[in-house]
């Protein structure tokens, strides 16, 4: 029997970080001398399947399919978030953050607020049709590298409280450049969250498990266009912002709701 795309690659969303990334994780957020600090993520629709190890949250997803097969519940969503994120990190001495779990369940473009020592978030979200259109045809993923094994971005930790609270900053300036549909703004929040948080995490970029040189080929695409990040710690896609073609790359689809619907 030939199968579908859909039925390949399942049904449940993706998720993609924007900025502000690792202020979901309670050893960061406790740091911030500043509460709360600000993350964006932004849901994907699954229209391809995503390189695993690559920042999409693709461990969480397999694990909300397993959990909910036919899709997600119609139920609060911030206990589907409590739910997923028990699920994935039961027994797990190193847990993984909340943000995954929020970017699946919630429509549209997020911003995660996260309190000193928070597990979970309070959640502001863009599900504006016009914002979401035009998020999407400025961001251009580059595949570069899943994240290799062995690689391990924690391995060295700088949690200097007044660099936790830029990283926290960051969440909100990014959000709020979309919100204005500010290309330069975006661009400049997605670049600052890859030089912040290969500061308090070194091994973000470096590593020597890793056989790309991701910081020279991310800062050349940061200098070429209006800004870059990576999709995860270690590699994955490059996410570029850019209001012109960026060859090899392609864009994505955000999954947003209107109110109401």
């Amino acid at each position: 029997m030939i199968s579908t795309i859909a039925d390949v690659i399942g049904r449940w969303p993706y998720r993609l970080v924007l900025a502000g990334g690792w202020i979901d994780q309670p050893f960061v957020n406790v740091h911030n001398p500043d509460p709360p600090g600000s993350m964006v993520v932004v849901s994907l629709e699954p229209v391809c399947r995503f390189m695993e190890r690559s920042g999409l949250a693709t461990s969480t997803r397999r694990i909300a399919q397993e959990l909910w097969p036919e899709g997600i519940p119609a139920r609060d969503p911030a206990l589907l978030v409590q739910e997923l994120y028990e699920a994935e990190n039961k027994g797990a001495t190193a847990p993984s953050g909340s943000q995954d779990m929020a970017g699946l369940i919630y429509p549209g473009i997020l911003r995660l607020d996260y309190d000193c020592g928070a597990t979970y978030p309070s959640v502001i979200s863009l599900n504006d049709s016009d914002i979401c259109a035009w998020l999407q045809s400025v961001l251009w993923l580059l595949p570069v590298c899943p994240r290799p094994a062995g690689y391990d971005p924690v391995e060295v930790q700088r949690l200097v409280p007044a660099v936790v609270s830029r990283l926290g900053e960051n969440g909100r300036d990014c959000f709020d450049a979309i919100g204005q549909r500010d290309l330069a703004r975006l661009g400049n929040a997605m670049t600052n969250y890859e030089i912040t948080a290969a500061e308090l995490l070194p091994c973000h970029l470096s590593h020597h498990t890793l056989t790309i040189e991701l910081r020279s080929l991310w800062e050349a695409y940061a200098l070429e266009y209006p800004g870059a990040t990576y999709s995860g710690p270690g590699g994955g896609y490059l996410i570029v912002a850019s209001d012109r073609p960026v060859p090899g790359a392609f864009q994505i689809q955000i999954r947003w709701q209107e109110e109401g619907q």
